[in-house]
């Protein structure tokens, strides 16, 4: 049967149940995208695998409390950090224990992905000059002041755990000051560069929803 189209004098007739159903999917993808900050990079049409491998992080993860929600930060993070991690499987999982251990400390994963890009630039082998390593770039003093002198920090999740925490004590003790507490996890208390590049990062290409 055709439907006829809404115009002068014509009343519209309703779209059947299914095409009524992808009307409102398609609007609230819509409403989605503008919502984004202008620096946003335009999600695109996930892959079966990849949409495969976001349903089970979200399913292995414990900290996404809506799983919906969560497909969705995982396939956009996914999108923005693809050009830096090719490989999806990899990149999936290293956003699913961003998300877990950041949640943990009590800290805004997209904060945590902002310290990473400027720490590491994702490279989880990275070794800064003064000895700084992984992701959140972690002094390896850290590990004996914790009782665990032979854990590896190139080991993501130990990493992950140990800058997360080291982060959030920095936030508690600067009073909720995000610059303040981002000086002080870097070494640079009192200057700015370090806390702006962070700011940077996080307001153009980790910014929260």
């Amino acid at each position: 049967m055709r439907t006829r189209t809404a115009g002068p004098g014509n009343a519209a007739t309703l779209p059947p149940p299914a095409a009524s159903r992808a009307l409102v999917l398609a609007g609230a993808a819509v409403l989605y995208l503008i919502a984004l900050p202008a620096a946003a990079v335009v999600p695109q049409a996930p892959t079966p695998e990849l949409r495969a491998l976001v349903k089970k992080a979200v399913a292995d993860s414990g900290s996404f409390h809506d799983r919906y929600l969560g497909e969705i930060w995982l396939m956009d993070m996914s999108n923005r950090l693809k050009h830096r991690l090719p490989d999806p499987h990899r990149r999936i999982e290293l956003l699913r224990l961003v998300h877990r251990e950041a949640t943990r400390a009590g800290l805004p994963p997209e904060m945590v992905l902002a310290v990473i890009d400027v720490e590491s630039n994702f490279n989880r082998f990275a070794i800064s000059k003064a000895g700084a390593r992984g992701l959140m770039q972690v002094m390896p003093f850290w590990l004996k002041e914790i009782g665990r002198p032979h854990a590896n920090l190139f080991h993501v999740q130990t990493n992950l755990r140990i800058g997360c925490t080291i982060l959030k004590y920095y936030l508690d003790q600067s009073h909720g000051s995000l610059r303040e507490a981002l000086a002080r996890y870097n070494g640079s208390i009192g200057q700015r560069w370090y806390s702006d590049r962070v700011l940077d990062a996080l307001a153009t290409r980790w910014f929260r929803q």
